[in-house]
């Protein structure tokens, strides 16, 4: 029985990893990969560490406390995570374990000299690689010595830094398990790190190599500076050779000490270019057998390399598959639509199924193809000159891979579906009665989108809701509805463009815009001051709201209704979920739960109105802006009548303003549609979830969103459904949290960042997108989820980005920054209709500005200066 718990490395196979752990199944893998070395050795089972674990009960206990702990309080983590530590550490390893370890010490050689490291059932995994989080031990010699060394890595799964990092990971401690990998030590001429990917760009076609002399721990510990190696196609395209003046190496009698490089060594390579080539072949072989881009701890002895560890690098935004060998290059959706966390794969589905482009998925995100937009020169420079104006760093980064003469291949003609060339005017008049006429239309078919699907069920939904898409595409594409968009669009750049030229005033199109008429998303900010307005005068109803976290959504309308004032109160919240109610943060991902569902989320804003605000503000606010609108309007016509040619530049100017307020409102109505349309979607889908749910088909209504729209058709159809896919979909989504997704990437894997090109700034300021005009200077608000709002009048929003379901806030700010966003995107949009200052596009705002600092938002020159 004892046996169970000790598997030689060569037994070991890389699926074992509950066995074995990560490390011990990537080193079982790699054992088994031709021309792969990996030292000899064995691991010590999961069932060894569970076996230790359950002689001692009260750890049950004090697991229990670790889970209950804030992943914020690091005082009380750094106590409990040693208690457990210590009484791990103090367990005596029973004499049947003892002895099987040590018989297999004894097959490798009892009194040689070993590596033990820690191998956890979470690490090195192609979501998390929890790289550190666990122990290593280098050159233990004697089976006393080995034993005490394998107490040391189970006790280290209860680091600190481990636990901390599984508890961000949502990953609960109970259900990790620590193996052991003890190997032969190696004394290498040289060590260090091969990644089969650029970590830094994410490129998959460039490995770099980073070499010093003697053990790897110089590096890993940062002791010295490597030398560094890149190599593409097989060739070293770049090196960097540092002074190592100090390495590791290991002690006879065990151990490991420092030691200084003969100052003649200091400046060579650790390795030859030869051998850096080779290495990387190596690496090649390695990451083939994986699957998928590997971070590999190397050995050099004698000229010839052993592999001692191999992971995922995790930290790689994924490709979108393309299904052929051909460069790509890649657009961030979520930038455009303001919403860059991650999607369910049912939201993502949804999604490609309602757009008009066809939708690439990766890292949950979704990503449009322009390789054939770029490839012709006509459609390449308006696709340019449009993502420009929205973001310019997609047009820089667009621009760094153009400059790459062999990346984008160059075709004589734009492929189909090239954006409008910027100023072609729109073929229709300055007409109000269209823009009423499109919000018309927009309604009636959302009214009969609802009245049809009541009766529908079962597979025929999913038959119904596919003729739905398309007449969502076609509501989405009427060409009238884009001729209005783009009106809007050009006659806000014509403005600025212009005016600049011809006034030398920048952004002039800013104020010009003040309180246009027909803008949606901005009337459903100062909608919800009016909500406040009912309910100020009403303090027991204003208490009910200050504690209402504990109301569950479902009761939270019932209970308030009960309070004097209550009534009144529900009903001009019920009215306002009537109109806005299909909306929340992430909206364009149909698995988000909505406003209506989750009225509470409203709560904090509704109580910051009532705060921040007289009543009717709501009313003043948007006579405010469409009288500086007017004022603007007269002060810029009558400056340019005093121009030479005056009344014609005059004139011209006039017919722009009167269409960019036509026009202007409605760049905010399609999405309205979408999301309206998206909540019918929702509520059907939802309710057949429950029905699946009442079948015994699936334990949560929620797992359906972790299905994409056909598979859960399937799944309705059949009445069977993968668990295990669900799981597994579950897991990627928590893990595509952590990574980034950049604004351009191409097929290579390389995330393209953009730069903005200017020296106009004050040293330090941070640069950005100008979107709003003015310069305000207030308390920065770093908020990264609406229902954390507590904001005081003058205060300034800093977040990643705003969709729509921000702009209740944005009546009761002064001011805006993001890191994503451009010239034409919601958060812009509405932050010059309320007239804020707003710089976007600040790359890591969120990080960069401390919430509570000062800070001042220059919006009319596109940056930001932190005050002291």
């Amino acid at each position: 029985m004892s046996e169970r718990y000790v598997l030689d490395l060569r037994e070991v196979a890389e699926t074992q990893v509950a066995v074995v752990g990560g490390k011990g199944g990537h080193l079982g893998g790699l054992s088994r990969i031709e021309g792969i070395r990996v030292p000899d050795g064995f691991c010590v089972t999961t069932d060894a560490f569970r076996r230790i674990v359950a002689e001692v009960p009260s750890i049950d206990d004090q697991l229990d406390q670790l889970s209950r702990v804030n992943p914020d309080d690091r005082e009380a983590i750094r106590t409990l995570s040693a208690r457990i530590r210590r009484t791990i550490e103090g367990i005596a390893i029973p004499g049947d374990l003892a002895a099987a370890i040590t018989r297999a010490l004894g097959r490798h050689g009892e009194q040689a000299a070993y590596a033990v490291r820690s191998s956890a059932t979470a690490e090195d995994l192609p979501t998390a690689s929890f790289a550190g989080q666990q122990d290593t031990y280098l050159n233990v010699v004697g089976p006393t010595a080995v034993l005490q060394h394998i107490s040391r890595c189970w006790a280290s799964l209860f680091t600190e830094r481990a636990v901390t990092y599984r508890r961000r990971g949502g990953i609960d401690h109970r259900t990790v398990h620590m193996a052991v990998v003890v190997q032969q030590m190696v004394f290498p001429d040289a060590a260090g790190i091969l990644f089969t990917a650029d970590p830094v760009t994410g490129n998959r076609k460039v490995a770099t190599v980073d070499a010093g002399f003697g053990l790897g721990e110089a590096l890993v510990s940062g002791l010295v500076n490597p030398d560094v190696f890149t190599v593409r196609h097989g060739e070293i395209v770049a090196r960097t050779i540092s002074a190592k003046q100090r390495a590791v190496h290991a002690l006879p009698d065990g151990g490991t000490r420092e030691v200084a490089i003969d100052a003649r060594r200091q400046e060579q390579p650790a390795l030859t270019d030869a051998q850096v080539v080779r290495l990387v072949e190596l690496g090649r072989r390695i990451e083939a057998h994986f699957g998928r881009p590997q971070d590999i701890e190397w050995c050099l002895v004698d000229d010839d390399f052993q592999v001692v560890q191999s992971r995922p690098i995790t930290t790689l935004f994924p490709i979108p598959e393309s299904g052929d060998q051909e460069n790509h290059v890649y657009l961030s959706v979520g930038h455009q639509q303001m919403m860059t966390d991650p999607m369910k794969p049912l939201g993502i589905s949804v999604w490609q199924l309602t757009a008009m482009a066809p939708m690439h998925e990766a890292g949950g995100r979704l990503f449009v193809d322009a390789t054939r937009r770029l490839a012709s020169p006509a459609s390449r420079a308006a696709l340019l000159d449009v993502v420009g104006r929205g973001d310019p760093l997609i047009r820089d980064a667009l621009e760094t891979v153009l400059e790459r003469d062999d990346f984008v291949p160059s075709l004589p003609e734009a492929g189909p579906g090239g954006p409008p060339a910027r100023g072609a005017s729109a073929p229709i008049e300055t007409d109000p009665a269209i823009v009423t006429g499109l919000i018309e239309r927009s309604r009636t078919s959302i009214a009969a989108l609802e009245r049809d699907i009541r009766t529908k069920t079962g597979p025929a939904l999913f038959d119904f809701l596919r003729e739905a898409f398309e007449e969502h595409k076609r509501v989405l594409t009427d060409p009238l509805s884009m001729q209005a968009i783009m009106a809007g669009m050009e006659a806000t750049w014509w403005l600025n463009d212009t005016l600049r030229e011809w006034l030398g005033e920048k952004n002039a199109a800013d104020t010009l815009t003040l309180s246009a008429p027909d803008n949606v998303t901005s009337e459903m900010g100062l909608a919800l001051l009016d909500v406040a307005d009912v309910i100020r005068p009403h303090p027991e109803v204003v208490a009910f709201l200050r504690g209402v976290e504990s109301i569950e959504d479902a009761a939270f309308l019932d209970e308030l209704a009960k309070l004097a004032g209550g009534a009144e109160a529900r009903d001009a919240i019920e009215s306002y979920l009537d109109r806005y109610g299909m909306r929340c943060v992430g909206e364009i991902d149909i698995t988000r739960p909505r406003w209506r569902e989750r009225p509470t989320t409203l709560v904090p804003v509704i109580l910051d109105n009532v705060r921040n605000f007289e009543p009717g503000a709501a009313e003043r606010r948007f006579e405010q802006g469409r009288q500086k609108a007017r004022e603007k309007e007269q002060d810029v016509l009558s400056r340019l009548r005093a121009l030479p040619d005056g009344d014609r530049k005059a004139d011209e100017a006039k017919r722009m303003i009167d269409r960019v307020r036509t026009f202007i409102g409605y760049r905010e109505y399609p999405k309205y549609g979408i999301i309206s349309r998206y909540f019918v979607y929702r509520r059907a889908l939802l309710a057949e979830a429950e029905r699946l749910v009442e079948a015994g088909v699936l334990p949560e209504r929620e797992d359906i969103f972790y299905l994409a729209f056909q598979e859960l058709h399937d799944v309705v159809r059949s009445h069977q459904v993968d668990d295990r896919l669900i799981q597994r979909r579950k897991d990627a989504f928590r893990s595509y949290h952590a990574l980034t997704p950049p604004r351009v990437l191409t097929s290579d894997g390389e995330a393209v960042t953009g730069a903005y090109r200017r020296d106009d700034a004050p040293a330090g300021a941070l640069i950005g997108l100008p979107v709003s005009a003015g310069t305000i200077e207030g308390r920065a608000r770093v908020i990264r989820d609406m229902g954390e709002a507590d904001l005081e009048a003058g205060d300034i929003l800093v977040t990643a980005f705003t969709d729509p379901s921000w702009s209740p806030l944005f009546v009761g700010i002064a001011g805006l920054v993001t890191e994503v966003g451009g010239l034409m995107t919601h958060g812009a949009v509405i932050a010059r209709e309320y007239g804020l200052p707003a710089v976007v596009g600040v790359e890591r705002a969120t990080r960069l500005i401390r919430d509570g600092q000062r800070i001042r938002v220059h919006g009319t020159d596109g940056y930001v200066e932190i005050l002291p």
